[in-house]
């Protein structure tokens, strides 16, 4: 990797690294300390390769800014990761976030199952205001799934990675035409390569919140083939847990942008949902997921949550 980091480096000038909290294709996160204000934050470290092509070299650094520039536009959400500072060291972006004991909805229903729908609709309308906020600014995040939805031990909601989200202003980021996405969760218009939009964001939102109440994704085929062919072509499966939340997740899923629920349509059926106590401090996990320490995590709109898993 261009630039490693290493426990003790000050990146900088500023932010001393701690240890390393997760690391995966796209980046590596940092417990750090900030020497200037005297605190811990998570700091990312965009990975790139030394033998990586210079167009996908170019465009690896222009998602790390944009990250950061999409996410530090809506720091004052409490449901979206807040950006700190962006910095440039080694000849690459890092950028510094704040830090958060979480685990990540993907990893609660990996060990606990399905969750109650109570607790599901605390996440969709925690959700739906983080992604409305985003929308409303322009931005359409692209990747919104178990594995990006972080609940803290105070029971937070928070989405991050927007590391591949798009600016209305924005240009095209996959110069080096290589889908970006999870595709178990992707919109059918984006599997179809058609240009993103709000609407592809609430179908990964329906699938997210389907998966959550289901304990499965919905289009799970195991096989990237299978899943495309799925979510272009066939129907989820009837929840059976889903209970008055089935509606809204099948109207999220419609596989036609123009038939699927707005973000505002949504919202009115959630709160006509009678399970929902929404109250924005409201516990978001499972009490038998209490059992389990929450890890350390560093969490940036574009990021990497740190424990095992880097973007």
């Amino acid at each position: 990797m261009d630039g490693g980091g290493q426990v003790g480096q000050v990146i900088a000038g500023r932010y001393r690294l701690v240890s390393a909290l997760g690391e995966g294709g796209m980046g590596r996160v940092w417990r750090a300390h900030d020497e200037s204000l005297d605190c811990e934050v998570a700091v990312k470290e965009v990975v790139l390769p030394p033998r990586l092509p210079a167009a996908e070299r170019a465009e690896r650094i222009v998602r790390a800014q944009r990250e950061a520039r999409n996410a530090a536009r809506l720091r004052e959400h409490p449901n979206i990761i807040t950006i700190h500072d962006i910095v440039t060291h080694g000849d690459a972006p890092w950028i510094v976030m704040e830090l958060l004991k979480v685990r990540d909805l993907a990893q609660i229903i990996a060990v606990h199952g399905p969750l109650p729908v109570p607790r599901v609709a605390e996440l969709a309308a925690a959700l739906l205001d983080a992604l409305r906020a985003a929308h409303a600014a322009g931005i359409t995040h692209r990747d919104v799934k178990p594995a990006n939805v972080l609940i803290t031990d105070t029971g937070r909601v928070v989405l991050t990675d927007f590391g591949i989200a798009v600016q209305e202003r924005d240009t095209t980021l996959t110069a080096t035409g290589t889908f970006i996405g999870s595709v178990e969760f992707i919109a059918p218009e984006r599997a179809r390569g058609e240009a993103a939009g709000p609407a592809g964001d609430l179908f990964s939102l329906g699938a997210t919140l389907y998966c959550a109440l289901e304990g499965t994704p919905p289009f799970g085929r195991g096989n990237p083939a299978g899943v495309l062919t799925a979510v272009l072509f066939e129907e989820p499966a009837p929840p059976v847990r889903s209970g008055e939340l089935g509606p809204l997740v099948l109207g999220l899923l419609a596989k036609d942008p123009m038939r699927r629920l707005t973000a505002e349509q949504a919202a009115a059926r959630l709160a006509g949902v009678a399970a929902v106590p929404v109250v924005a401090s409201a516990t978001a996990v499972d009490p038998a997921a209490q059992q389990t320490p929450p890890a350390t995590r560093a969490v940036a709109a574009p990021p990497v949550p740190g424990t095992a898993r880097a973007t």
